[in-house]
């Protein structure tokens, strides 16, 4: 027995490794999704000794090659998952295994109630009710998807590198749309966070936590106390593991 369990969290771009103990994360390795295979995990994980393997993902078509490579020793998230919180859900199933992850995380590791922020393709909010069920959440384009899209759909607008505008008023198209990234993305978080937080209505602190991969970028200029916690939803993976087949 190694004691360590392997955490794969597939994402629509990269998907995540985590070698982890039952209390802490080891180390961490990435993968293009898209370029996922038998092979592909076989050599990611080369040289990680593991007792298991934890995976959550929001792309179906990628999973077999995790489940050839581990076999009965991989567990899959769901909705149906023991996981320590409650679900409150029309239609559990429909809710991605990342955003369960990330609720387990947020309970376990920050408190209920409270919102979990992910950047990612898409960027989504994630709801726990103070008694510690998922509730819903919040779906909207990711931060790139939407500075992509600009470019791909546009004759003349550049697809530009992410980074603080020098002024809000743009003084080139490259400036301009800097400045319609950070403050009107800032500007879309912080009007959805006001709604959530008014609809939580909870007299107890709302624990707010971002991850993914613009998440430092974007929270630095949210004027709010927000942790950031990019392994948040391996995190999640580990201790719904610890709670399905203890290290």
């Amino acid at each position: 027995m190694s004691g360590k369990r392997l955490l794969i969290d597939i994402g629509n771009g990269r998907t995540k490794f985590g070698l982890a103990t039952a209390e802490e994360i080891l180390d961490r390795r990435e993968h293009a999704t898209r370029e996922i295979s038998p092979d592909a995990v076989r050599e990611i994980v080369r040289g990680w000794e593991f007792d298991g393997a934890m995976l959550c993902s929001v792309v179906p078509k990628a999973v077999p090659a995790f489940r050839e490579v581990f076999g009965e020793n991989l567990i899959e998230l769901r909705h149906d998952t023991d996981m320590g919180i409650g679900i409150r859900y029309p239609k559990p199933e429909s809710i991605g295994p990342d955003r369960l992850a990330n609720a387990v995380a947020l309970a376990h590791m920050h408190g209920a109630p409270g919102i979990v922020i992910d950047f990612g393709t898409a960027v989504t909010f994630d709801i726990l009710s103070a008694d510690k069920h998922y509730v819903g959440g919040v779906i909207a384009p990711g931060l790139r998807l939407m500075t992509d899209y600009l470019h791909e759909r546009t004759a003349l607008l550049p697809r530009v590198d992410l980074r603080e505008p020098e002024t809000a008023i743009g003084q080139s198209t490259e400036g301009a749309i800097l400045a319609g990234a950070a403050i009107g993305y800032r500007g879309m978080v912080r009007g959805i966070l006001e709604a959530l937080k008014k609809e939580l209505g909870s007299a107890a602190k709302t624990h707010i936590v971002a991850t993914g991969g613009d998440a430092e970028w974007i929270i630095s200029g949210i004027g709010e106390a927000i942790a950031v916690d990019p392994d948040l939803t391996l995190h999640g993976l580990r201790l719904v593991g610890n709670l399905r087949a203890p290290l």
